[in-house]
């Protein structure tokens, strides 16, 4: 990689801006900024039940008062769903996917009558029961009009790329990627027609972003995203997962916590430079 970075802040107009997400925002873009290297600004707001235009908005105009400059246009990603949808179908043609008719009902039955349901890093995984399906079976479901989501057929894939995957994490070193713990994960489905794995993979390999920088909460999924990258050919960046911010009971920041807000703090008459100390980067 060397010294020259490219790395990027992507968050989800799910809300406005906390510290956690200043914090975040700030690691990447000191880091770029430091080497002469690239910071990109991606709003990840493929799920259009919880992303809203102010939230959208507001990060733009919170990170600007917050003196967070990025390079080149932001990137949208519901500005981009061909390319997803082309991800998806080239997936599909190799017979990596395959359709899911089950109700969160349906899994949990499945799961409550099995003696020894494996877990991963969300929980409960997939018990592979449309798997199983035929493909005149899944065909024909389709056509009735069935709703569905696209999973990941995990051992095909495992199988089309071997098992030797590896990332660097500048926290933890060399990892050995273990995609398997995640089973049959989800890519894409009726209300978010991809995935945050597809997406975050596919645009920061399209970005040529060489360093990603964000919270440690997420160096689990970077298990499937190597998996991804392997499968579509994209290059594996390097990685540095950060901790993350805390609230004084050292519960983790949070937009469902009403955690304060950037502009709330701006609101208060806060400058943002102490904004910037707040989020654990003093000038």
């Amino acid at each position: 990689m060397g010294n020259f970075v490219v790395t990027r802040f992507a968050p989800s107009p799910t809300g406005y801006l906390h510290l956690g997400h200043a914090h975040s925002a700030l690691a990447g873009w000191r880091r770029a900024r430091g080497c002469g290297g690239r910071f990109l600004l991606r709003l990840e707001d493929i799920d259009a039940t919880r992303c809203r235009a102010e939230f959208a908005a507001g990060i733009v105009e919170d990170l600007a008062w917050l003196g967070v400059d990025w390079d080149g246009p932001v990137r949208v990603q519901s500005e981009h769903m061909g390319e997803y949808r082309a991800v998806l179908e080239g997936l599909r043609r190799r017979g990596l996917l395959y359709p899911c008719f089950c109700t969160r009902a349906d899994i949990q039955r499945e799961l409550a009558a099995s003696a020894a349901a494996p877990h991963g890093p969300e929980g409960a995984v997939y018990p592979g029961i449309c798997r199983r399906l035929s493909a005149r079976e899944r065909d024909g479901r389709m056509a009735a009009g069935e709703a569905y989501a696209l999973r990941l057929d995990m051992a095909a894939a495992l199988a089309a790329v071997g098992r030797g995957l590896r990332f660097c994490d500048e926290g933890v070193g060399e990892v050995s990627a273990d995609p398997e713990q995640f089973g049959d994960v989800v890519l894409a489905r009726k209300d978010v027609p991809a995935s945050y794995h597809l997406c975050v993979t596919h645009d920061d390999a399209v970005q040529g972003v060489s360093l990603v920088v964000r919270g440690v909460d997420l160096l689990p999924a970077t298990h499937v995203h190597v998996l991804l990258q392997a499968l579509m050919g994209w290059p594996t960046p390097a990685y540095a997962h950060h901790a993350l911010l805390v609230d004084a009971a050292g519960k983790r920041l949070a937009k469902r916590d009403r955690a304060a807000t950037l502009r709330d703090l701006r609101a208060a008459g806060m400058a943002p430079a102490a904004v910037r100390a707040l989020a654990g980067w003093a000038d």
